[in-house]
């Protein structure tokens, strides 16, 4: 028999993807508002694995991470999806939104990000949110999985994570 352990509490990652970077400042002080201090920020990454948000954000698009101090409860991932979606509404111009924000948990064994889209993948985790397992840890790095988005299976983003982790390690520690 298995017997239930409290989940750990888990590292916030949000992406955000937009085409007027200028959006970076407002948009990261109103995350942080709501979420804290962020501990690392990615540097900006250019978008061109599918132009699958194109019509609605416009091109050339661009990547940004962030990851925080605050440890979160992994439960809490859809509100946190829910609360990014509004920001992004608010964002909006002409029922079109100007930026794309994915949070998403990182684990020492694995990424999650969080969707609004059912998938074979992904699990529901309540509130009309999905858990996609995007990445998981083995041998020492991140390995994609058949369904990992492009960008997210790209060296940089892994990369970044892989410096989240050992952040999210010393965190544990405290």
């Amino acid at each position: 028999m298995s017997l239930p352990q409290e989940p750990k509490p888990a590292k916030l990652v949000v992406g955000l993807l937009m085409k007027d970077r200028a959006l970076f400042e407002p948009l990261a002080a109103e995350i942080t508002s709501v979420y804290g201090s962020p501990d690392m920020i990615s540097s900006w990454m250019s978008f061109g694995y599918t132009t699958y948000y194109e019509s609605e954000l416009g091109s050339p698009l661009y990547r940004r991470l962030l990851s925080f101090e605050t440890l979160i409860d992994q439960q809490d991932l859809a509100d946190i999806k829910l609360t990014t979606n509004r920001i992004e509404q608010s964002y909006s111009r002409h029922r079109k939104r100007r930026v794309n924000i994915d949070p998403g948990y990182l684990l020492y064994e694995r990424f999650v990000l969080a969707s609004g889209k059912n998938f074979s993948h992904r699990i529901y985790i309540g509130r009309c949110i999905y858990a996609d397992l995007t990445l998981i840890y083995r041998n020492g790095a991140f390995e994609t999985l058949p369904w990992t988005y492009p960008d997210y299976a790209d060296q940089p983003i892994r990369h970044f994570l892989e410096r989240v982790r050992n952040k999210y390690a010393f965190d544990l520690k405290r």
